[in-house]
């Protein structure tokens, strides 16, 4: 599959599993004027669907947008390296290395399909922090919030 496009970073966001459940605050509504849309938009909470990122033009970034794909996977690097994720109580692994997932994302991204990475830090909070393509597969009416300069 050929995409063509960008990608913006968003996050990351880190905060309790309590928080994190709140699915209304988690998608927008059907229409885009709604009361609904309004509060997801207003709402740092990570959207359920990562596509729906591009509706908030407020948390889209200059720094956080790329036009190549090392830029963002460096960027979900150092968010990764400075949060990393909590170990087992019994000393299993909870989560792929770091290396799987950067191999992830090199694959991933410049084929159109965005990456989002949550976990556990070691103080049990969740973090939760994306990049995602624009223009997006599963929401191509969805414009830009911020093109590259």
């Amino acid at each position: 599959m050929t995409w063509s496009g960008h990608w913006h970073g968003y996050g990351p966001w880190t905060g309790s599993r309590d928080a994190y459940g709140q699915e209304a605050l988690r998608r927008p509504g059907a229409e885009l004027n709604s009361e609904q849309t309004r509060a997801f938009v207003a709402s740092t909470l990570p959207p359920l669907m990562t596509g729906h990122w591009l509706l908030r033009q407020n948390q889209t970034a200059v720094e956080r947008t790329w036009t190549r794909v090392v830029g963002a996977v460096t960027w979900l690097q150092s968010t990764y390296e400075a949060n990393p994720p909590a170990d087992r109580d019994d000393g299993g692994r909870a989560h792929v290395t770091l290396e799987q997932k950067i191999a992830y994302a090199m694959d991933a991204l410049p084929r159109g399909v965005d990456v989002c990475w949550v976990h556990y830090t070691k103080s049990q909070s969740l973090i939760s922090f994306s990049v995602v393509c624009c223009l997006n597969h599963h929401h191509p009416g969805l414009p830009c919030p911020l093109p590259p300069a």
